[in-house]
């Protein structure tokens, strides 16, 4: 066989399999996966088998529920796997790990095998998104053909540390919106939910030592706009806006969480962003007038012009020289450990200002007294103490990544969240590690340009999100943990707006945490991301489409002209423009190289299109606008 014929050969076998995987569209991308002819029809009554295990109850209810209500056909559960059409299998010994699992489909049956009972859930995570995008409707569908392709996974995560990040303190999200939170993120098989309970504008845990916490601190002025930019507060404006979750609360969340295989890990910021707690109780801060503080609603409170550590406009932080703070904080981890099972506390330890602190007295006795060279040496010494604490709770400490600045114990976990470069030396350190890098998991930033989307200091696109890789060059992979997205809630004051800011850039994060990089592809990932769009239309699941938007920049050029380039993120489509204030659609000009702004003109509208349908937002940009942009 000469050598051309064996290229052409293989480059045939490569081709047929990437076509025959086109209709396998898993997020994340699966270990192994090898697809085959045929396809397995769900009959009118789907019988379903699995070992008598309470771990499996809820994910028996989870597949039952999902088979029946989209389809309108029946399911049962049968002990008796001989007659099943899907078996569900606990096999000891494979190895898969504890959250791994096949799946096999034949035309005749389904098969999902898994040590344990998280690998069986997230196979069956996987088989629903076999099925077509339908089957999460919340009602029946007609005219559906319910039909899986035959194929054989192989699967298992990179990491197990696998997170996203919601905070409840600047918007208060109810028990059943975070459950809605939580039904989204187990989809796509993550499986820590980091919980961000308190911050300058709300306590929202209740501690039943310390009523004042949620009397006080869980309630604000109520003002709509954007955040950072609000006026004084008028005289006896009413304080009405908040909410808290009551220890009940949080038992209903953990056991719900539990069933889905998630763990939650609680966030108790201090000792900066700690407005609210010293609104209860003002003795917790070195700063004489904290007696007049009330939890912040928006308005301006620290000034970052001279990057961080910021200059405080009003004492934020709980005051390391008092041992009040101590006795506080033993407190509040009592009820916290006690509330949450999870092995991790976070105690934030972010953006504590120095400018108190430097010319406090109490402070200043402190650092003689212990010998303390530096305010961030004060700040490990509080950290030392509290996380003290938190070991005779039983529990580990976890902390941003300014907690390793003074020197921390190396038994404090960090989760990275300045760049890369912390969680890297960290784990050269002897410290355990959770990625979380603003530049590629901050998904409260924007994800497409400003003329479509609610502007934010920074940008954070899909395609920049797919190139996470939570285990970086020089990294100690042994101390990654895993990795997870934040999405900080300043300008996200609903459940709704929360959804469209998590996907899919959520997407993204979930693949590189779950699937081998080499598996990775962003074309593949893009075509999957717009099978998974018309899901969540089914699911009334909120996503982002900015997508299908192009980034937009400007230059200057001699003689005073500005061209404007506008880049597309994904391929395939075409982009049409007006400078006359008129909405393109696909008969006007294409753009096909830097376009230069007329003399006169006043807006640039643009929207995007793929074989003459329609598919971006229409784009309005001032000219007076876009000329700023030019660096």
């Amino acid at each position: 066989m000469t050598k051309n014929l064996i290229t052409l050969l293989l480059f045939i076998f490569t081709f047929l399999t990437a076509r025959s995987q086109q209709s396998v569209k898993i997020i994340p991308e699966p270990v192994s996966v090898i697809r085959g002819s045929g396809s397995f029809e769900l009959p009118k009554e789907t019988r379903i088998s699995a070992p008598a295990s309470t771990e499996l109850a809820s994910t028996l209810k989870f597949l039952e529920q999902k088979l029946t209500i989209a389809t309108g056909n029946a399911a049962t559960i049968t002990s008796d796997a001989n007659k099943a059409h899907i078996s569900l299998e606990l096999v000891p010994g494979e190895q898969l790990g504890q959250e791994g699992y096949t799946l096999s489909v034949t035309p005749a049956k389904i098969s999902i095998k898994a040590n344990e009972p998280a690998g069986i859930f997230y196979g069956v995570q996987s088989l629903l998104q076999l099925l077509p995008p339908a089957i999460e409707s919340r009602q029946p569908v007609q005219n559906v053909k319910w039909e899986i392709p035959v194929v054989e996974i192989k699967d298992q995560p990179k990491l197990h540390w696998r997170g996203l990040m919601l905070d409840v303190s600047r918007h208060f999200f109810t028990v059943d919106e975070v459950k809605q939170y939580i039904d989204a993120m187990v989809r796509y098989k993550y499986n820590i939910l980091h919980f961000h309970l308190t911050d300058d504008e709300g306590w929202r845990l209740e501690i039943k030592s310390l009523p004042k916490l949620t009397e006080v601190g869980a309630w604000r002025i109520n003002r709509t706009g954007t955040f950072n930019s609000f006026g004084a507060a008028e005289p006896n404006e009413p304080r009405t806006y908040g909410g808290f979750y009551t220890h009940e609360d949080i038992k209903e969340l953990v056991h719900y969480a539990g069933e889905r295989f998630v763990n939650i890990i609680p966030e108790i910021d201090v000792p900066g962003h700690s407005l609210a707690a010293i609104a209860a109780y003002p003795e917790l801060s070195c700063t004489p007038g904290a007696d007049k503080y009330q939890p912040r609603y928006g308005q301006p409170i620290m000034d970052w012009s001279r990057g961080a550590p910021p200059i405080a406009l009003l004492d934020n932080t709980l005051c390391p020289a008092n041992e009040k703070v101590y006795g506080f904080m033993d407190k509040v981890l009592t009820e916290v450990a006690q509330l949450f099972p999870f092995e991790y506390i976070h105690l934030g330890g972010d953006e504590a200002p120095h400018n108190f602190w430097e010319k406090n007295a109490q402070v200043q006795a402190l650092m003689k007294r212990e010998g303390l060279k530096t305010i961030p040496q004060v700040q490990a010494y509080f950290e030392k103490r509290v996380e003290t604490i938190v070991k005779a709770k039983g529990k580990k400490m976890m902390g941003w990544d300014e907690v390793l600045e003074g020197g921390v114990s190396s038994s404090t976990a960090i989760m990275s969240w300045r760049g890369e470069k912390a969680g890297i030396e960290a784990s050269q350190k002897g410290h355990y590690v959770v990625m979380s890098p603003t530049t590629f998991a901050y998904i409260d930033y924007m994800q497409g340009d400003v003329a479509v989307e609610s502007p934010v200091y920074a940008k954070l696109l899909l395609n920049q999100s797919y190139k996470f890789n939570p285990l970086p060059k020089g990294a100690n992979a042994k101390y990654i943990l895993g990795g997870q997205a934040n999405l900080w809630t300043e300008q996200i004051s609903n459940i709704r707006y929360a959804e469209y800011m998590t996907w899919p850039r959520g997407f993204a994060i979930s693949e590189s945490l779950w699937s081998p990089e080499e598996k990775k592809n962003w074309e593949g990932f893009v075509a999957k991301t717009e099978d998974h769009f018309k899901r969540f239309q089914y699911a009334e699941t909120n996503y982002s489409p900015a997508m299908y938007d192009p980034a937009v920049t400007v230059k200057k050029l001699p003689g005073g002209q500005y061209a404007v380039e506008l880049t597309p993120e994904i391929s395939g489509l075409t982009m049409h423009y007006s400078f006359d204030n008129s909405p393109p659609d696909h008969f006007y000009p294409a753009y096909k190289e830097p376009l230069i702004i007329p003399k006169g003109a006043s807006q640039l509208r643009v929207i995007t299109y793929r074989n003459k349908e329609k598919i971006g937002r229409m784009m309005n940009l001032k000219v007076d606008e876009l000329q700023k942009r030019v660096k």
